[in-house]
């Protein structure tokens, strides 16, 4: 009992703090993540000491860097992963070298140590903050332009390369082994586990997906979604690898999966919650004795750092194809330290190659360049002036440019009518983000060549997921009556200028769309019950042209009369207008007279 108040009150702490702290650093304009930072500090060992034990908080809060990788490998279908290959496999492999050898030779330089602990410590600093980097591109909006693709090309190929520095830290160990891993066996391993996640990926998780989406049990579809990102990095964690890159395999083996969408919206809420408290247990870390007792070693580190790494990425960055002023721009975003840093350096305090305190201090190193880094970034902004769309420059792939959802239309219901709109959208050339409840439906539409995506469309949530910030209509072809306030409302105040187009189910359900704000409304029975009454008159023998004009005389009454129930909001509303009996109609009236409707 007594373990279960003390948990719950360092809950207490950890929320506190952020709730107060996090709005005043935006507030200010600083960032969120500083604010997880200073809130960190603030509570943590080292000033109030309100909770200890950053170490554990930090083991369980990386599962929020797990989850980021896996909402980015679900925005990356691998044909885009593919067009970045040569940014991951040549500037990324080319950074992690240059960065980690710079700053070893600095260490030799700024400390004595001997070529092995620094060559170990100087390859961890050349990592940068995964978690970190992302935030500020996704606060910013950038992760999807050219710019925040080189970026994260980098950043995964960083966490690529934790395997191989695992291994020279193993392999200078002084430590004694009894049974010491070759490093083949652990490449074997790597490669073994990826190639199972890829199947499993692949085949298995879209299956799973489809048949609780079809069972409709929301509740069970966040726990496989919490299964499929948890398995993935249990794999890869007992095998010592990257739990991160599990993570991301899984991701991207979803990525062109109908339901991408509903996993992306169900694990956000997770995943912010996580990254929030990876940041605050950054900032208990932070051990301000050490600093204070090396103080002008830890400037001149975190300096050192920021310097040589900013100027190597930028130079690579360059010399990739990167404008000059992105490029500096990008070198001050990658400059700091990585989370994956805190590992590598207990590796190398376990192989008896750095002590106890050096690892402190190299870890506060870390952590000083994180908190650095959102200022400079921020500072970087406004120096260079950079337009944030990254239009105009050489960043990237050319195929890689198309991450954006702009001008595009959502479209929620992919039934009868929903695949006969998408259709003529796509006549035009009109891309298209179908989403529909139905997997049934989704599995036969694939058949086709079409994707539609599982999840809720009446949700705001999976709308914001779908893009409905950039897209250019919103159209609700979904069967049934649907509450028209309680859906349309929270999409009007939040984009009040995005056009929507309903279907309406009846005269009743057309009257509540209108009046929910809704301008663009159809009647789904209008068109061909009118169609139906036309083929009944030819059979009957009447001519075409007095066909036209019933039809014409119809529709004028019938949108007369709904005009007057919209306006009294009573249903009996020009119940006269309903046409009784025969009409005085002429075999070949006027078509300008009959066609013409006044208006509302």
């Amino acid at each position: 009992m007594e373990h279960g108040s003390t948990l719950l009150r360092d809950i207490v702490v950890y929320l506190a703090a952020a709730v107060v702290l996090v709005p005043l650093f935006v507030r200010f304009k600083l960032g969120a993540v500083l604010g997880y930072l200073a809130a960190g500090i603030l509570i943590g060992p080292s000033v109030l000491g309100l909770v200890g034990n950053a170490e554990q908080t930090l083991q369980f809060a990386e599962f929020g860097i797990v989850l980021l990788l896996f909402v980015i490998g679900l925005e990356l279908q691998p044909s885009r992963l593919w067009a970045l290959r040569r940014d991951i496999f040549g500037l990324g492999l080319a950074q992690v070298l240059l960065c980690g050898l710079a700053l070893t030779g600095l260490l030799l330089l700024l400390t004595s140590l001997t070529w092995e602990a620094a060559l170990v410590v100087g390859l961890p600093l050349g990592l940068s903050s995964t978690a970190l980097v992302m935030q500020l591109l996704n606060e910013r909006q950038l992760a999807a332009t050219p710019f925040g693709e080189r970026s994260f090309a980098m950043l995964l190929f960083q966490d690529l390369s934790i395997v191989p520095m695992v291994t020279v830290v193993a392999a200078l160990s002084r430590a004694p082994v009894a049974n010491p891993e070759p490093g083949w066996m652990m490449a074997a391993k790597t490669v073994g586990a990826l190639a199972l996640l890829v199947l499993i990926g692949r085949y298995a998780l879209p299956r799973l997906f489809r048949i609780i989406g079809s069972l409709g049990a929301r509740e069970a579809f966040v726990a496989a979604a919490l299964l499929c990102v948890m398995g993935s990095a249990l794999l890869m964690a007992s095998l010592g690898l990257s739990m991160a890159l599990g993570a991301f395999v899984a991701g991207v083996m979803l990525a062109e999966s109908p339901y991408r969408h509903a996993l992306e919206t169900d694990i956000e809420p997770f995943r912010g919650l996580m990254l929030g408290l990876f940041f605050i247990a950054i900032g208990m870390s932070l051990d301000l004795a050490v600093v204070a007792a090396n103080g002008g070693l830890v400037i001149a580190l975190v300096v050192g750092v920021l310097a040589v790494k900013a100027t190597v990425i930028a130079t690579l960055a360059r010399s990739f194809g990167t404008d000059w002023r992105r490029a500096i721009k990008m070198g001050l975003l990658l400059a700091q330290g990585g989370e994956f840093g805190f590992v590598l350096f207990a590796e190398a305090e376990r192989g008896l190659l750095i002590t106890h305190q050096a690892a402190q201090l190299f870890g506060a190193v870390v952590t000083l360049s994180m908190a650095l880094t959102p200022l400079l970034f921020r500072l970087a902004g406004r120096l260079l002036a950079v337009p944030d769309d990254g239009s105009g420059s050489r960043d990237g792939p050319e195929s890689a440019g198309t991450a954006g959802h702009g001008g595009h239309v959502v479209l929620v219901g992919s039934g009868r009518v929903g695949q006969v709109i998408a259709q003529m959208l796509r006549a035009r050339g009109q891309a298209i983000t179908a989403i529909d409840l139905d997997a049934e439906l989704i599995d036969i539409t694939a058949r086709f060549g079409n994707t539609v995506f599982w999840g809720d469309g009446t949700r705001l949530d999976i709308l914001r997921t779908a893009g409905i910030e950039t897209a250019s209509a919103l159209v609700f072809a979904i069967d049934g009556r649907w509450d028209p306030k309680a859906v349309l409302e929270p999409i009007q105040t939040e984009w009040p200028d995005l056009p929507i187009i309903a279907r309406a189910f009846d005269r009743t359900h057309n009257i509540a769309l209108r009046q929910a704000g809704v301008e663009q409304v159809v009647r789904e029975t209008l068109d061909g019950a009118v169609a139906m009454g036309r083929e009944v008159l030819t059979a009957l023998g009447t001519p075409d042209t007095m066909i036209d004009a019933i039809e014409a005389e119809y529709r004028r009454r019938d949108l007369e009369r709904l005009d007057l129930q919209l306006c009294s909001g009573d249903i009996m509303s020009g119940a006269d207008t309903i046409i009784r009996g025969a009409l005085d109609l002429d075999e070949a009236p006027d078509p300008a007279s009959l066609g013409e409707i006044p208006p509302a």
